[in-house]
C-alpha cells in the first residue's frame, strides 16, 4: 500500500492557490513547533463569499498538499461554509492522511478559522471567539 493516496501526491506536486493576495482583507497564520510546518492562508472576502484564497506553507508534502486542498474547498464559498471545514474533511478530500501526518490538515482548518477571524477583526464585525478555538498542536509564537 502506497504511503500517500494519488490526491495527496497530485495536490503536493501541482499545489492549487499558491501565493500571495497583496489586498487580502483576512490571513491567518499557523505553525507547528514539533515538525516546523508553517502555514500562512490569505482570503479576499466580498459579501460574505471567499472570492479569492491563497496560501504559503513552509512543510512537508502533507502540508502543502492538506493548505491546496483546504483552499479547494473554501473558494467560491460563504463563510459560514468555510468555518465549518474540519480537518477530517480536508483528509478525506486527499482520500486520507498517515495518522502521523493528519496535524497537517488541523493546521489547514486552524489557518483558515484564523483568516476569517482576522476578517472579522479587521472589518469590526463581532464573532464568537469560541468558534476558532486553539488546537493544542499548533501555535504561531503569541
Amino acid at each position: 500500500m502506497a504511503l500517500y493516496s494519488d490526491k495527496v501526491m497530485d495536490h503536493f506536486r501541482n499545489p492549487r492557490n499558491v501565493g500571495v493576495i497583496e489586498d487580502a482583507n483576512g490571513v491567518g497564520e499557523v505553525g507547528n513547533a514539533k515538525c516546523g510546518d508553517i502555514m500562512k492562508i490569505y482570503l479576499k472576502i466580498e459579501d460574505d463569499i471567499i472570492k479569492d484564497v491563497k496560501f504559503e506553507t513552509f512543510g512537508c508534502g502533507s502540508a502543502i498538499a492538506s493548505s491546496s486542498m483546504a483552499t479547494e474547498l473554501i473558494k467560491g464559498k460563504p463563510l459560514s461554509s468555510a468555518l465549518e471545514l474540519t480537518n477530517k474533511a480536508v483528509a478525506e478530500a486527499l482520500d486520507g492522511l498517515p495518522a502521523y501526518k493528519m496535524h497537517c490538515s488541523v493546521l489547514a482548518e486552524e489557518a483558515i478559522k484564523r483568516a476569517i477571524a482576522d476578517y472579522y477583526k479587521r472589518a469590526g464585525i463581532p464573532y464568537d471567539e469560541a468558534a476558532f478555538r486553539e488546537f493544542e498542536c499548533c501555535h504561531d509564537g503569541e
